[in-house]
């Protein structure tokens, strides 16, 4: 008897082992069949979008993506990649011809964000980049490199004033003020002495890239705006706003950039947040009927 019951355990055991296997292939083969499809479809769009503007197109989206086999989340910003991936592509475009940039983006690091913005603004082909949703931070800076911002009419900027580690640069340089310098850390001196020059930094880099199309004064006036931290770091900078600081700023965005932006789907397995129930055109002489099919979720940025 126990040696049916051992025997039985093994079987068990065996077949335990068997589906463990087939079900991590199934989860990698899954994974990645799905990841290669949406790439295709990302790329068949980026290459229509491309033929319609006769232009080199180049995407910048940053989300948060299902990543891995147990879905792990992972966090995206401009980083030294992408500027080697961006230069590469307009070292690869024709001088004169146009270059679209598709951006979407919570920012990232200073040094890969005025890369970009410099060989852009170089360019001397039209530079045009669209904001679908919101372009922050390094996103901005890469943004005032163009000859025209295209944004949906709710897509926001964002102010380009440095941080120090995780905090703003501009706060740390008014410590100074309410405390003396015997009051503070060395620490802190020094934080405040990085502070005074990243400021001065990234107000003369934004400057020259707005020489491109504004007078000196303008130019540098408006770059004292958006990085001398009056606002805080995520300060919505709206289509009203720009306008208003002289960006050229055009809310006609194309269908397609809306399209490619729905292959990039919020990562999240959890329940969603928002739910919407596809209109149906009302048919002539027929009452609109409510569509029955379930919700559809709109990726939450």
């Amino acid at each position: 008897m126990e040696g049916k019951l051992d025997d039985w355990w093994h079987r068990l055991s065996r077949a335990a082992k068997t589906i463990f296997w087939l079900l991590l292939v199934y989860l990698v083969v899954s994974q990645f069949w799905g990841f290669n499809s949406t790439d295709a479809a990302r790329t068949e769009v980026l290459n229509r979008f491309q033929l319609e503007r006769k232009s080199r197109v180049i995407a910048m989206i940053h989300r948060q993506e299902t990543f891995s086999l147990f879905g792990v989340p992972v966090e995206s910003y401009i980083d030294i990649e992408d500027s080697e991936a961006v230069l590469r592509a307009i070292r690869l475009t024709p001088a004169d011809q146009p270059i679209d940039v598709i951006l979407h983006t919570p920012g990232g690091l200073v040094l890969a964000a005025e890369q970009i913005a410099k060989a852009l603004v170089e360019h001397k082909g039209k530079v045009t980049v669209f904001v679908p949703h919101y372009a922050m931070s390094g996103g901005t800076l890469i943004a005032l490199a163009a000859d025209e911002i295209v944004m949906d009419p709710n897509a926001v900027l964002g102010p380009v004033d440095p941080q120090i580690g995780d905090m703003p640069a501009a706060s740390i340089v008014k410590l100074l003020e309410f405390k003396k310098p015997a009051q503070v850390s060395d620490e802190m001196l020094i934080l405040a002495d990085m502070a005074m020059k990243s400021r001065i930094q990234v107000a003369s880099f934004v400057g020259q890239l707005l020489l491109k199309r504004l007078p000196k004064e303008k130019a540098f006036q408006l770059a004292t705006i958006l990085s001398e931290g009056r606002w805080t770091h995520d300060f919505p900078i709206t289509v009203t706003l720009a306008e208003e600081l002289g960006l050229p700023i055009s809310t006609a965005m194309p269908v397609v950039v809306y399209e490619l932006m729905d292959l990039y789907p919020q990562s999240g397995s959890g329940r969603p947040s928002v739910l919407y129930v596809p209109l149906r055109r009302e048919s002539p002489g027929h009452p609109q009927q409510r569509n029955s099919q379930p919700g559809t979720r709109k990726p939450a940025n």
